[in-house]
């Protein structure tokens, strides 16, 4: 019995993908969830992951081939599930310079030998994304000099395609943008008091931008045009409260997003920003992981950032940015006192939203993370 493998869509918007490499090769052994094709759109670079266990019996497709959703690119011949030495975690460490054909493919087409690198694979071994960080390396190492003696970076697929999807944004959407204060003096006692137990417990941490994503999905419930989107004639507004994170790269950033996240807890949130950040660094996240997004949470504090104008992730309608806590004098009723504040800014698409609502939603978040403390229950 054969399956057939589609181009997945990547994103609301998205009705093409590019072929950026294959994983497997005709005759391949290929397990359930394993990756078999990297692809690249306008927003994003991904692997998908092959929906059943055999072996691959044609890839119609080439790479660089630019193709629609839908389109079938690959055929895989199911079988029994097999385990490869390669897959085996018992061989792996026996067989340390087993290569994955990921890392076969990128070794042949860099030159790079594998066993030069120190992987960050179980029992060390070397993977695609390390492959990859090398081979980025030695190109930014390689930086030309034109007469003037500047030097010349190389751009990235990855760069290049953030650059086209902020152009897109920009030229479509109408931005506008504001701001409010926030005094989470109560909340960041509360995290200090239980973060290192709560470490120790979960094994991640439980960060403040769960508690901003949980206030913004409860602002979201009750003030549902911000989860929403312009389609030429009409505005759509979501059911689903998905929530995009941006997540740093080496070579730019992505965008994954927590399903449904009205219905987790900040517990939930936390973990799942966690697991989301984690795959986005090592390169294996599903193109399941990357749709579907319905409003985006941005946390520029991270980098000490005061104020920030966020671009909108199109086609979503709104994009929140936390700042970094800064502690500060504040009026506090007829005195004066030093205080936990946290500036939220949001950036809005003004074809749908108006400062009005923006304002209302804006105040909302900012009363519930005012309102956090000890007694707030986060499971």
């Amino acid at each position: 019995m054969t399956t057939e493998i589609t181009m997945p869509k990547l994103g609301e918007s998205v009705v093409e993908g590019v072929i950026g490499r294959w994983l497997k090769s005709v005759g391949d052994n290929v397990e359930v969830d394993e990756p078999i094709v990297e692809i690249d759109t306008d927003k994003v670079n991904a692997q998908m992951p092959s929906p059943v266990a055999g072996v691959v019996e044609a890839l119609l497709v080439k790479e660089g081939e630019t193709v629609r959703v839908g389109t079938p690119i690959a055929i895989i011949r199911r079988t029994q599930k097999e385990q490869s030495t390669e897959e085996d975690p018992e061989n792996s460490e026996r067989l340390p310079h087993a290569y994955t054909p990921a890392v076969r493919h990128l070794s042949a087409e860099s030159g790079i030998d594998p066993a030069s690198l120190t992987g960050s694979g179980k029992g060390g071994r070397v993977t695609r994304r390390d492959m990859e960080a090398e081979i980025e390396h030695r190109a930014l190492s390689r930086r030309a000099e034109d007469e003037s003696g500047d030097s010349v970076v190389p751009v990235t697929r990855m760069r290049r395609a953030i650059a086209e999807r902020m152009i897109e944004s920009t030229r479509t959407v109408p931005h506008a943008w504001t701001m409010v204060e926030v005094d989470v003096t109560p909340l960041t006692r509360f995290r200090e008091s239980i973060k290192e137990d709560f470490r120790q417990r979960h094994g991640f941490n439980l960060t403040y931008l769960a508690f901003v994503i949980k206030a913004a999905v409860e602002g979201l419930r009750e003030y549902p045009i911000l989860n929403s989107q312009w389609d030429e004639d009409r505005i759509v507004i979501k059911r689903r409260i998905n929530i995009g994170i941006a997540v740093d790269l080496e070579d730019g950033l992505v965008v994954p997003v927590i399903k449904d996240a009205d219905q987790k807890s900040i517990v939930g949130l936390a973990k799942e920003i966690h697991d989301l950040a984690i795959r986005a660094r090592a390169g294996t996240l599903r193109p399941d992981d990357l749709r579907d997004g319905t409003f985006t949470v941005n946390n520029t504090g991270a980098f000490g950032s005061l104020m920030s104008a966020p671009i909108i992730n199109y086609p979503q309608a709104a994009i929140l940015s936390m700042e970094t806590i800064t502690r500060r004098p504040v009026v506090v009723g007829e005195g004066i006192a030093i205080r936990s504040m946290l500036n939220l800014c949001v950036s809005l698409d003004h074809r749908i939203l108006d400062g009005a609502v923006i304002g209302r939603f804006l105040r909302s978040v900012k009363h519930r993370l005012e309102s956090y403390d000890d007694t707030t229950p986060i499971y």
